[in-house]
């Protein structure tokens, strides 16, 4: 008999390879009727795994998270069978590792998968959730894995064996007269799968692999019920909505051209953004002591072979030829750089700490891949700094950084991130013991700052642990923008020394902080999330000025260079169209301030503010000085314009 015990602290005492579902049926029938998966000592499995000694078990159920991507991978399955019902001479490559919101299989067919196909596809698996098939779970020898998909014609598959490590375990999963090679876990019963859809399709080479074949891959996603999948489909429209990609196009702020694949094109409106970013950065660096340096674009890579990226990062680099024997690189990071600038001259404890910072351009070869808009590029910029200080003075500088992304956040009207604290990976440089010094440290200021916290074991970078902030976008996946990391490597490395009160030379600590990280990714994400409706003292155009009819002109004309006199961006719609079709066209425009000017306005030398974010949408007549000077200020102090409330 083995002990199990379950997350509400009781134990159970079972015999000693019982599967995962014998335990949920020892709980209860209803939750091994709902059971999708288990997890034994925290790690995913599937239902027919077997548990061999005492361990913690979990019955995961459409409820948690992970009951969801057990469903999608499951349909997964179910949708290559129906495809191979549908077409018996398709070959079937691999499917997604990642579940969390939808599903994909690709597929070697002789012509492409149309709309119409989709909907066949879709009739073909309900009739296969109706069949209430059981899944299978088999283990297999290489051979007898080899041998089966032979027979069944699947070359693709038997291709994919030679990417198993030789010490791992294959398995199958059956249902019905489907099978393929997958570590699972997947549900008991293909009605598990109580709502599914299919969402496109697209082209993908073989092993992306120009010089593969083409494939045909298809999405879905899938639900325990038609109510998540109805909630899912509504949020991915609203996602469609806001895309980056799209709203920067419609709004002229930035484009991406296949000519330079994950560089993009800024517009004027988005270099008026992006440097409305960098400006309210480099605002702050006065008061928190920070000075910008520059380091070059390009270096010998004995810089990073130095700094452990070289070994690691570096199929990510873009690596050149320079003179004979002579390899260069594209910066990818400023950390190095910034050591180099550290270690130019003799130091003191006198100038620590030394903050330094830099805008300058990253370049990282991503593959193409990969690529999404602003959000993965291969050409970005970091609101990128490094602290450099004597030891005991790391947590006042910790607290420094909670205190500076607060006031940033705030005056960029952001909330609702989660803190994690991301820990030692298991390829890594510098003494176990500084990690798990560097990590408790960590874990201490976040704690001060008043954040509940989770752990991210293992995802530390290879030189320190570090602390993210990060955000969920409308489909709920996270994004990292803020990080703060203790560098336990790159000091010693770089061989960093100052002259202390003792007046012998001492290593100084190191942190990296980003607070809006890369640039390019924040525009992406803040786009998103705020619909591209920026605050005002940020927004691109910042007013409209709207003459009800012509003879109303030369008077908006006036209202708007006091406007831009005042520094404001602000412009005159001087069109013969009516105010109303004006007015929908700002709004789509994302104009925060819409200025209204007729007769009467005219008369008494005021405008009619509509905001597109007050409580009524419009706000009474105001003197045109005094809202110039409201405005202003308010820019100036980067907040929400109190004449608008």
């Amino acid at each position: 008999m083995i002990e199990i015990r379950l997350p509400d602290g009781k134990a159970l005492d079972v015999p000693a390879g019982s599967t995962v579902l014998e335990v949920a049926e020892r709980i209860g029938a209803g939750l091994a009727r709902a059971a999708l998966a288990g997890r034994i000592d925290g790690e995913l499995v599937d239902l027919r795994t077997t548990i061999e000694s005492n361990a913690a078990i979990e019955i995961v159920t459409s409820r948690n998270p992970e009951g969801g991507e057990v469903i999608r991978h499951s349909a997964e399955h179910v949708m290559a069978d129906a495809v191979k019902r549908l077409h018996p001479n398709v070959q079937i490559d691999v499917g997604r590792t990642d579940h969390s919101e939808k599903f994909q299989y690709d597929f070697l067919v002789e012509n492409p998968f149309t709309p119409a196909d989709l909907e066949q596809i879709e009739k073909e698996m309900q009739k296969i959730l109706a069949e209430k098939c059981p899944f299978t779970r088999r283990v297999v020898t290489r051979d007898e894995a080899r041998a089966l998909f032979s027979e069944m014609g699947e070359e693709l598959k038997v291709s994919r064996l030679d990417d198993i490590p030789e010490d791992a375990e294959i398995s199958v999963y059956e249902h019905g007269q489907f099978t393929d090679l997958c570590r699972g876990p997947h549900v008991q019963r293909t009605d598990q799968i109580g709502a599914f859809k299919l969402t496109e399709t697209a082209g993908a080479y073989w092993r992306g692999d120009e010089s593969n074949p083409m494939l045909q891959r298809i999405y879905g996603t899938a639900f325990a019920n038609k109510k998540e999948l109805k909630a899912h489909l509504q949020a991915v429209e609203e996602a469609r909505q806001r895309d980056h990609r799209r709203v920067g196009q419609d709004l002229e702020l930035f484009f991406i051209d296949p000519l330079s694949p994950g560089s993009p094109f800024y517009l004027p409106k988005g270099m008026i953004l992006y440097n409305g970013l960098i400006d309210f950065i480099r605002s702050l660096y006065p008061a928190y002591g920070y000075d910008e340096v520059m380091t070059p674009q390009v270096f010998r890579t004995e810089i990073y072979k130095t700094s452990g990226h070289y070994q690691l990062f570096r199929d990510d680099m873009f690596l050149m030829q320079g003179d004979e024997d002579e390899e260069l690189g594209l910066k990818p990071m400023n950390c190095p750089g910034h050591c180099v600038v550290f270690a130019s001259r003799k130091r003191s404890y006198r100038e620590l700490p030394l903050r330094l910072a830099e805008f300058s351009r990253l370049h990282r070869n991503e593959r193409s891949g990969t690529l999404t808009g602003l959000s993965r590029v291969r050409s970005m910029a970091q609101d990128d700094a490094h602290v450099f200080c004597e030891p005991e003075h790391v947590d006042q500088e910790l607290d420094r950084f909670f205190e500076m992304t607060d006031e940033v956040y705030r005056a960029l009207e952001i909330e609702g991130f989660e803190v994690a604290v991301s820990t030692q990976p298991s390829e890594f440089v510098g003494d176990p013991a500084d990690w798990k010094l560097a990590e408790q440290t960590l874990v201490g200021a976040v704690e001060r700052a008043g954040f509940q916290h989770a752990i991210k074991p293992g995802d530390g970078a290879f030189y320190g642990p570090k602390v993210e902030c990060d955000f969920r976008d409308v489909l709920g996946r996270a994004w990292t923008l803020s990080t703060l990391q203790i560098d336990v490597a790159m000091p010693e490395r770089f061989g960093l020394r100052y002259i202390g009160r003792d007046g012998n030379p001492h290593r100084p600590a190191m942190l990296h902080r980003a607070i809006l990280g890369s640039l390019e990714r924040f525009i992406a994400l803040y786009t998103e999330m705020k619909g591209a409706d920026f605050p005002f003292w940020l927004a691109p155009e910042q007013a409209v000025v709207l003459p009800i009819t012509e003879k109303h002109l030369d008077y908006a004309r006036g209202v708007g260079k006091a406007l831009t006199d005042a520094g404001l961006r602000a412009r005159v719609d001087d069109r013969n169209e009516k105010l109303g079709f004006k007015i929908r066209e700002a709004e789509l425009c994302k104009i925060p301030l819409m200025l209204v000017v007729g007769d009467q306005e005219r008369a008494d030398g005021t405008v009619t503010p509509r905001w597109r974010h007050g409580a009524s949408g419009k706000a009474g007549a105001t003197p045109v000085p005094a809202l110039v000077e409201a405005l202003a200020q308010d820019v100036d102090n980067r907040r929400t314009p109190r004449i608008s409330q």
